[in-house]
């Protein structure tokens, strides 16, 4: 299975020798929908942007953890949820970043839905063009311009790399590792793992920092080929996959408090710190804190569970593992580059 055009590796990105654990916090900081519903161009309401701070005053603060807030079109041109953030960047405590959802992103000039839903599915002109506007958004109301780069949806294209580089991003935080979304139309990274590599061109290089999956328990070594085939058909009316999980045979994980618990987290950081991972990236959607705007909070209990499972997991990463905390942009100034 090959690399997503534009995305091959032109070589792994490496810490210095010594260098302790490193956990980046990438939010996806968008408006809020319904998740279950189709795509609309009129859900551009941004009231839970606001409540950012909770995650620093509980969370961040505490922690010295500086995340990237990858910021969308309906955030970008919201005075409101501006002055939020940009207080945050101008204290030092946030990185902004760039979050492209295409359906609320102008110019309009595609029809909304599933396919479309992901930016790299769209002509490579009217992807630009998408992200020049957004990019010229976030710079004029920030005073900054932004060189870390999420595609909304995971949805990279083979035109997204070359789309990056002609606008200055210098990070990339796309990919998944070990994951298809191939069956709703988007892109298939089951070929990547965890580690952060260098892409592009030489003189420009761009850093891919992945967000954080990978397979754990006694089985986690045959999860490339063995998990697909749990997800087939027949095997998903013999519920093999629960019982994988439940049983800790093979579990895929993504680290975020959003559908994993705090045990299943350790279990994930755990596992890949003992093979010798060095960059961990933890994300979540910026409406889960807020109650009844995603799936993973709907109740104020659950919001305190969310809450507290990231508390507890930069509590385990710092004492356990012995990590430490960067940004984004300033795990890319760290990175050296060894040959793959």
């Amino acid at each position: 299975m090959s690399a997503l055009q534009g995305f091959e590796a032109r070589a792994l990105a490496r810490l210095p020798a010594g260098h302790p654990p490193v956990l980046a916090v990438v939010v996806d900081t968008e408006e809020e929908f319904d998740w279950g519903s189709p795509f609309s161009r009129d859900s551009t309401a941004t009231s839970a942007i606001a409540a950012q701070n909770l995650a620093h005053r509980r969370v961040f603060d505490g922690f010295g953890i500086v995340p990237t807030y990858v910021i969308d079109w309906p955030v970008a041109t919201t005075r409101a949820a501006v002055q939020a953030l940009k207080a945050l960047m101008d204290a030092g405590q946030c990185e902004i970043g760039t979050h492209l959802h295409p359906w609320v992103s102008p110019p309009h000039d595609e029809p909304v839905n599933a396919h479309n839903s992901y930016t790299g599915n769209l002509p490579a002109e009217l992807e630009l063009r998408k992200l020049e506007r957004l990019t010229g958004a976030i710079a004029e109301s920030f005073g900054r311009r932004p060189t870390v780069f999420k595609a909304g949806r995971y949805g990279l294209g083979s035109s997204t790399a070359a789309a990056l580089a002609s606008l200055g991003y210098r990070v990339d935080t796309s990919i998944v590792p070990h994951t298809s979304f191939g069956a709703d139309g988007g892109p298939d990274f089951s070929a990547y793992r965890n580690d952060p590599f260098w892409f592009g061109a030489p003189a420009a290089p761009l850093l891919e920092l992945p967000v954080t999956t990978a397979f754990c328990g006694w089985l986690g070594q045959q999860g490339p080929w063995l998990f697909p085939r749990l997800a087939a058909p027949a095997a998903r009316r013999m519920r093999l996959g629960g019982i994988a999980a439940r049983t800790r045979a093979l579990e895929r994980i993504r680290l975020s408090p959003e559908g994993a618990t705090l045990d299943e987290l350790k279990r994930l950081a755990g596992s890949l710190a003992r093979a010798g991972n060095q960059v961990f990236t933890l994300s979540y959607h910026s409406p889960s804190l807020v109650a009844g705007h995603t799936p993973y909070v709907r109740s104020a209990q659950d919001l305190e569970a969310f809450v507290a499972t990231l508390a507890g997991f930069m509590r385990y990463f710092r004492d356990e593992l012995g990590g430490v905390f960067m940004s984004s942009s300033k795990i890319r100034d760290a990175m050296i580059v060894q040959n793959a």
